[in-house]
């Protein structure tokens, strides 16, 4: 491996060690020779986000205009380019070991570029066409990676846990994304609970939730639950050496859910995280379940 693509994973990685903690360490029990192509797709995913999110002060055309930059740079690479980038050599060479389907990752840009115009959604339909996008194309993307036993029939469960690990977020970050003037829960289910965007930002402001709030989330968690539930089957399909990954994965970030609930639904009182101690027990009870073992789906039980 020539200098420049050792650097470009080493940079996929370090942006993964610093910024996706709880996927970093699920990735740490995958075979060596598959982890730097799962940082080279973070990295990927991630630095797109940081031009989005990371330069608020910039306007938004000018976000647009370095997002389509950079997106040109990687097509470019794509049909066989120079690139001078420093992380974009790693993701054209797992593109091309694993043959990525490329349409996965034009999704991925647009979705981005959806989040600098589209500030909410109207309903879930309209909010899965954003995370078809955002997340469950990184399903399929990680997929050829991990491997499995039957790709066509694992392919939903892979998109299922995009999904629940990006509707995950948006419930624990309701604060975060309100501050970039953005939410992520469908207006209609806002409505539906008699909940405004100005009550967000009330119960952000107080740093408590209302109860119709708390409301709000608990039927959120119960959607989440609905796409992990999804997702299981797809995990006992992958290879084996890929199964400890993504069963820790899915049950830390499933954990979410679990500590969301344990706070009473209030996602403002702090922020809802997996305590350290819990993360290494699950990796390590991960690492030593035999392969095919299934698991269980996160959050409380329905009402």
């Amino acid at each position: 491996m020539d200098l420049d693509l050792a650097a470009a994973y080493d940079r996929c990685r370090e942006l993964h060690r610093r910024h996706g903690r709880t996927y970093y360490l699920a990735t740490r029990l995958l075979p060596a020779w598959k982890r730097r192509h799962v940082h080279a797709l973070y990295g990927f995913t991630r630095y797109a986000d940081e031009i989005v999110d990371q330069t608020d002060a910039l306007p938004p055309a000018e976000r647009a205009a370095r997002l389509d930059d950079w997106g040109g740079r990687f097509v470019a690479g794509l049909h066989g380019a120079p690139v001078s980038d420093p992380l974009l050599p790693a993701v054209l060479h797992t593109i091309a070991v694993f043959d990525l389907d490329r349409e996965d990752f034009a999704a991925f840009l647009k979705s981005m570029a959806m989040d600098l115009t589209v500030t909410s959604y109207r309903t879930y339909e309209h909010l899965l066409d954003y995370m078809e996008g955002s997340a469950a194309v990184i399903g399929t993307m990680m997929l050829p990676i991990l491997g499995s036993s039957d790709p066509v029939a694992a392919r939903e469960p892979a998109r299922q846990l995009g999904f629940a690990f990006q509707l995950t977020n948006f419930i624990r970050d309701v604060g975060e994304d309100l501050a970039r003037g953005r939410t992520y829960l469908p207006d209609e289910d806002l409505a539906a609970f008699g909940v405004t965007r100005d009550d967000l930002a009330a119960c952000a402001a107080a740093g408590r939730a209302s109860e119709p709030v708390r409301e709000l989330i608990r039927y959120e968690v119960t959607r989440a639950q609905a796409h992990y539930l999804a997702a299981a089957p797809g995990v006992v399909l992958l290879d084996g050496a890929s199964q400890a990954c993504i069963r820790t994965a899915y049950l830390l970030y499933g954990g979410i859910l679990d500590e969301v609930a344990a706070q009473d639904y209030d996602v403002f009182a702090r922020r809802a995280t997996v305590p350290q101690r819990r993360r290494l027990g699950v990796a390590t009870r991960a690492l030593l379940s035999p392969a095919g073992s299934p698991v269980a789906v996160p959050g409380p039980p329905p009402r």
